[in-house]
């Protein structure tokens, strides 16, 4: 029996159960809860990383994104008010969309 020992999204043990197989879960502390949502995170981002198509790039940025809204959950947050510091910090410092890679300030 392959062992995983990793968080897993909401519906996979019903999805698991119609297969008829049998598995065993538990539910995570708080403070192991964060640690896996970390872990998580981590793993989504290595495999979108590793895409070499705009449909598997997509399929990771999904997964990290559901993984952000769970993150700013635990933090007592919501989604919106997670978008809004976004926005806030676009209006104040840009995003990303003009491409620009700094290669040296100088140093007084």
């Amino acid at each position: 029996m392959p062992i995983y020992n990793k968080l897993v999204r909401d519906n996979i043990p019903a999805i698991i159960e119609k297969t008829g197989k049998t598995f065993t879960t538990r539910l995570l502390n708080d403070e192991e809860y964060i640690t896996e949502i970390n872990n998580k995170l981590g793993e989504e981002l290595a495999e979108y990383l590793e895409t070499t198509t705009t449909e598997d790039a997509l399929e990771e940025l999904a997964d990290l994104l559901e993984l952000i809204h769970a993150a700013a959950a635990y933090h007592g947050s919501t989604f919106e008010e997670l978008e809004k510091v976004r926005v806030e910090k676009a209006e104040k410092r840009g995003g990303f969309n003009e491409r620009i890679f700094l290669l040296e300030v100088e140093d007084d």
